[in-house]
């Protein structure tokens, strides 16, 4: 069965697809932000997540209260933890180790979801993707637990970046937003795919390896058909610009 997947809905204005936001602890677009916000079912954040959500909501934060934080609390600043605590927001401390806050707030999210009966089509998680580089291969690596968490596809934003992991099979992508950036590329990390199909795109590929050290496909672009079709054998990273 095809997938299709519109990646950059959850940021139009009258975008259509249902989501939860999940916010953690790295600058993030301000716009986005707010696009997001407003829009989200349930809203949480990982542990100092909570730091950027504190600051960037300066002014009028009484108005912008995460249904949960979770986390070890390590990140999370004194005042700011104290702040959502008197506003009752719920905390909820997760001291496995083995385990990153952003899986842990995922696997709780999953759970309120199930809880509430929440009819979503997607979670949306708010940074991950800068500074420290440990850090942004722990965000990839939670998209691979993410399929035995959660049934929904999760997508993983920062600035002008977006990442998406695609389960084998084939898939159908909207690139017609208007929001799409010039680059796109598909990174086989954890694995190597030995067959890997895509049409849509400047330079496709017709069932070829992708593999480190054989081939990756970065810095690619589209044609002009607002469509890519991608079919591989194995869990391949979708990642795609989104314009500034």
């Amino acid at each position: 069965m095809e997938r299709a997947f519109t990646p950059l809905d959850c940021l139009l204005p009258a975008g259509s697809l249902k989501f939860c936001l999940l916010i953690l602890n790295q600058p993030f677009n301000k716009g986005h932000f707010h696009c997001l916000w407003s829009k989200a079912a349930l809203r949480a954040c990982a542990d100092g997540g909570a730091n950027r959500l504190y600051h960037i909501t300066e002014g009028s934060r009484d108005s912008f209260l995460p249904d949960y934080i979770s986390g070890d609390f390590d990140s999370i600043q004194p005042e700011v933890k104290e702040y959502y605590k008197v506003k009752g927001c719920e905390l909820i401390e997760t001291m496995d180790q083995d385990l990153t806050d952003f899986t842990k707030c995922l696997q709780i999210l999953q759970k309120k979801i199930e809880k509430n009966s929440l009819q979503i089509d997607v979670i949306v998680t708010l940074g991950g993707l800068g500074g420290r580089f440990d850090q942004t291969m722990a965000s990839v690596e939670t998209l691979f637990h993410a399929t035995n968490i959660t049934p929904f596809p999760v997508i993983v934003i920062q600035e002008c970046s977006l990442i998406y992991l695609l389960q084998p099979g084939k898939h159908k992508l909207h690139v017609d937003t208007g929001l799409e950036g010039a680059w796109c590329g598909l990174i086989p990390i954890g694995n190597s795919c030995e067959s890997v199909t895509t049409t849509g795109l400047r330079w496709n590929l017709t069932n070829q390896v992708l593999k480190f050290g054989t081939l990756v496909s970065t810095s690619n672009t589209y044609d002009d058909s607002g469509i890519v079709t991608i079919e591989t054998d194995k869990p391949l990273l979708w990642t795609m610009a989104i314009k500034r």
